[in-house]
């Protein structure tokens, strides 16, 4: 099965991306762990890496959708 280069970079920049993204929740949470519970500011970091998750696919598929393959 011959795989295209597009696909290839596509798999790759989806699987860098999440494994970024659970990187910064698991950070996050340890980082601001009191007790059982998040801090509230450990919530606002993890809604912020959300937030960077959603905006790295965004500019990652804009980015892919106008390269010439």
């Amino acid at each position: 099965m011959d795989t295209e280069r597009e696909t290839v970079l596509q798999i790759v920049i989806s699987a860098v991306a999440v494994v970024l993204f659970v990187g910064a929740t698991v950070t996050a949470s340890q980082m601001y762990l009191s007790g059982s519970t998040v801090e509230p500011t450990g919530g606002y970091a993890l809604i912020g890496a959300i937030g960077l998750f959603v905006v790295f696919m965004t500019a990652a598929g804009l980015w892919l959708e106008r390269q010439q393959f």
